[in-house]
C-alpha cells in the first residue's frame, strides 16, 4: 500500500477506506503477547478483533477501543497468528493502563509499531516497554570505525545524517512487511528512556529479524522521518543490512 495524505495509509498498511472510529462491544476472548492485548469484541455488526497496549480486561467486560483504525491482513509474530481483519487503537475506560490519554494506551510504536510483539516508536512505531521477560537489556557495541552505540547515534546524529553506522542491538519491537520494509526497534542498554534515546527503530532492507534476537545492522541515519499523524521518528536507520 502506497502514503497517502492521510494518517490512516500511512499507518502501517491500514486498509485505505478505514476511519477512525471507537468501537465498542463485549469482550468474548482476550490474550496478551508482546506487550500487546488482543481482544475479541462482539459488537452490533459482528465480532470484531481488535488490539491496545497490554491492559486489563477479561471474558464478559464491555470494552471501547478509542480511536481504532482497521489493518488487513496482520500477522502477529509473537502469536504466530494472522488477522484478516484487525482495529488496532487505545483501550478507554475500566482496565486500561494508569496515566493513558482519556483513559486510554496509546498504541506505541507501526507504526505502534505494528508488531505487536512487535508494530511501528512514532503506534508510536513507537514506544512501548519491552516484554518483560527480557530483562536487563545489555549488548556489546559493534566493533569498527562505523560502530556507534545506540545513545551515541541520537547523541551525534547531526553530525552522522545520511551516514552509515553500525549498530548492535536486542529486538525489542518488530514488524515485518511494513510499507516495503520491516521494522524493528533495537536497544542495548544505552541510552535513556526519558528522552527515547534508548530506543533506535531500523528499517531493514531485505533482512529479517525475530523479537529478542540480538542483532547487528548497517543503516543510513535519517532525521525527522514524518509518515503523518503520530508516525514520527526523530532518528532511524535506513536501507539497514544484517551484518554477519
Amino acid at each position: 500500500m502506497r502514503l497517502t495524505l492521510t494518517l490512516l495509509a500511512a499507518a502501517l498498511a491500514f486498509s485505505s477506506n478505514a476511519l477512525a472510529a471507537d468501537l465498542t462491544g463485549t469482550v468474548v476472548e482476550t490474550m496478551d503477547s508482546g506487550g500487546y492485548t488482543y481482544i475479541r469484541l462482539q459488537t452490533p455488526a459482528g465480532d470484531k478483533w481488535a488490539a491496545v497496549s497490554q491492559a486489563k480486561v477479561k471474558k464478559g467486560d464491555t470494552a471501547t477501543v478509542v480511536g481504532a483504525m482497521d489493518m488487513t491482513n496482520f500477522e502477529s509474530p509473537t502469536l504466530k497468528r494472522k488477522f484478516a481483519n484487525i482495529a488496532f487503537g487505545a483501550l478507554k475506560g475500566p482496565g486500561a493502563p494508569a496515566g493513558a490519554p482519556h483513559g486510554g494506551a496509546a498504541m506505541g510504536g507501526a507504526a505502534k509499531g505494528a508488531a505487536m510483539g512487535g508494530m511501528p516508536a512514532g503506534m508510536s512505531h513507537g514506544r512501548s516497554a519491552p516484554p518483560k521477560d527480557f530483562g536487563v537489556i545489555k549488548v556489546a557495541k559493534a566493533s569498527g570505525p562505523d560502530a556507534r552505540n545506540v545513545a551515541e547515534v541520537y547523541a551525534q546524529k547531526k553530525a552522522l545524517k545520511g551516514k552509515d553506522v553500525v549498530v548492535a542491538g536486542k529486538v525489542v519491537k518488530y514488524n515485518a512487511g511494513i510499507l516495503d520494509r520491516n521494522w524493528a526497534h533495537l536497544r542495548d542498554g544505552s541510552g535513556s528512556a526519558k528522552d527515547g534515546s534508548d530506543d533506535l527503530t531500523v528499517l531493514l532492507k531485505d533482512a529479517s529479524a525475530e523479537l529478542g534476537q540480538v542483532i547487528t545492522v548497517r543503516g543510513k541515519v535519517f532525521l525527522d522521518k514524518d509518515l503523518g499523524g503520530m508516525y514520527k521518528f526523530p532518528v532511524c536507520l535506513e536501507d539497514a543490512t544484517l551484518v554477519k
